[in-house]
């Protein structure tokens, strides 16, 4: 580093090595304002303002009440299979964790009634969390499941297993619809997510039968710069799916 440097810009070429030699490993946390501040002698406004170029030049991700991390390219899930997330994360070398939002049953709404195919508004179970990848949020899960097919869903521990795991080794699954759109954070997604209202999300709406019943009804919203959506099958020479 260069004497005639600014500070901030010594700050941001000391981590930027790291993050080249792969001392700081994408993912991996980066030294908070506090720490540069007392490596580095320098003010507390010098080292926010060396964190925010970093990010703003792609280096980093700052989540805000969490940490500033190693920006890594957007890790992927399959838009068509019935994955767990905390697997995903865990193949990646990575630790899962979740932090549950809020659990309570709710009777169905209209446009619920009509997602569970039901005739009348129905309890139902309601389940919101957040799914973490080395402690920064990766996906809001908001599901809805129905009762008369997972009476005991509310009662488990989801800290230490998903929904997904638990509906998957509970009840047989025949048949998958998924809907994948774009759009802007809620004031809430903002929070539970750590990102700001310019990043768009996708946002992942599931639902899933067994023995002809809906069992649960899902959305699942990811921040787009940490996450893609994908799907591969095999087709006949018609670039229809094969059957």
């Amino acid at each position: 580093m260069s004497d005639a440097q600014p500070l901030y810009a010594r700050v941001k070429d000391h981590i930027v090595t790291q993050i080249r030699s792969r001392k700081l490993a994408p993912g991996s946390r980066v030294p908070s304002e506090n720490e540069l501040v007392e490596s580095f002698g320098i003010s507390r406004m010098t080292a926010n303002r060396a964190l925010r170029e970093l990010t703003a030049e792609g280096f980093v991700d700052r989540v805000p009440g969490v940490g500033t991390f190693v920006k890594e390219p957007p890790a992927r899930t399959s838009m068509m299979e019935l994955r767990n997330i905390a697997e995903e994360i865990e193949q990646r070398g990575h630790r899962h964790t979740a932090r549950i939002v809020h659990r309570e049953q709710i009777t169905s709404p209209p446009p619920l009634t009509e997602a569970f195919e039901l005739r009348l508004p129905r309890s139902v179970y309601h389940l919101r969390l957040v799914h973490e990848e080395n402690g920064m949020p990766v996906q809001i899960e908001d599901r809805y499941v129905n009762p008369a097919v997972a009476p005991d869903f509310l009662t488990q521990d989801f800290s230490h297993t998903t929904p997904t795991a638990y509906l998957v080794a509970t009840l047989p699954v025949d048949e998958l619809e998924h809907t994948v759109e774009a759009a802007m954070p809620t004031p809430e997604q903002q929070r539970l997510l750590g990102i700001g209202p310019e990043e768009p999300c996708l946002v992942l709406h599931r639902r899933s039968w067994s023995e002809g019943q809906v069992v649960t009804v899902a959305t699942l919203t990811y921040p787009a710069s940490r996450y893609a959506l994908y799907s591969r099958s095999r087709t006949q020479p018609n670039g229809q799916p094969q059957s």
